[in-house]
C-alpha cells in the first residue's frame, strides 16, 4: 500500500459525481505482482463455481483497488450496477462477486465505517428501492468480506473520534465478459 499512486476523491471527477458528499477519501490502483498475490490467497472454488455459473462468458476479470477512508469519509448507497467503462473496444465486464479485506492495524467500534448491506423489502412498489438492512459489519482488522453482485450497500462515514486513524481495505470485484 505504501508504494501504490493514491488518488483522492477530488482527482477522480466521475466517481465524485457518482459519490458526492462522500468525503475525500482515496484510491490506489493495486499492482499486477500484488494482485496476483492477492488472488493466489483466494482459492476459494465457490468463486469459481459462481463466476462460471453465467452463460456465454467470453471472458474473466478481477478488478481490485486500496481504498483509505480517514474521518469525515463514507460511500453512499450503490449496488455496484455500473459496470464501468469499456477495455480496448469490448463491452465493459459485469461485476459478480464484490470482496473487501480489512488492512489497518487497529479499529475500534465507535470510529464508525461499517459496511452496510441492505435488501429489497418484498411487497414495494415505487421506483425508489426500499431498502432493510441485513448486515452491519465493523471494519476489523484482517477480517473478509464477500457478496454477489448487484447488493444494495454502504460505507458508513468515519466518525471524528478516530482521529488520524484510517480505514484501509483492499476492494474489488471478480467479473465476467461476454460478447
Amino acid at each position: 500500500m505504501g508504494q501504490a499512486v493514491w488518488k483522492s476523491l477530488v482527482d477522480l471527477p466521475k466517481v465524485r459525481e457518482d459519490f458526492p458528499n462522500a468525503g475525500n477519501w482515496a484510491k490506489a490502483e493495486i499492482g499486477r505482482d500484488q494482485g496476483q498475490r492477492l488472488l493466489s490467497r483466494l482459492q476459494l472454488p465457490c468463486i469459481q463455481a459462481y463466476v462460471g455459473s453465467f452463460p456465454n462468458i467470453s471472458g474473466r476479470h478481477v478488478g481490485f483497488s486500496y481504498y483509505s477512508y480517514a474521518a469525515g469519509d463514507c460511500l453512499l448507497t450503490h449496488d455496484d450496477t455500473d459496470q464501468g467503462y469499456a477495455m480496448g473496444g469490448a463491452t465493459a465486464p459485469r461485476r459478480r462477486i464484490a470482496l473487501v479485506s480489512y488492512f489497518h492495524d487497529e479499529w475500534r467500534s465507535d470510529w464508525g465505517g461499517e459496511l452496510i448491506i441492505y435488501a429489497k423489502r418484498k411487497m414495494h412498489s415505487s421506483a425508489q428501492p426500499d431498502l432493510e438492512v441485513t448486515h452491519c459489519i465493523e471494519p476489523r482488522p484482517g477480517s473478509f468480506v464477500m457478496f454477489t453482485v448487484p447488493r444494495f450497500h454502504r460505507v458508513c462515514r468515519v466518525d471524528h473520534v478516530a482521529g488520524d486513524q484510517r480505514r484501509l481495505s483492499i476492494a474489488g470485484w471478480f467479473m465476467t465478459e461476454h460478447p
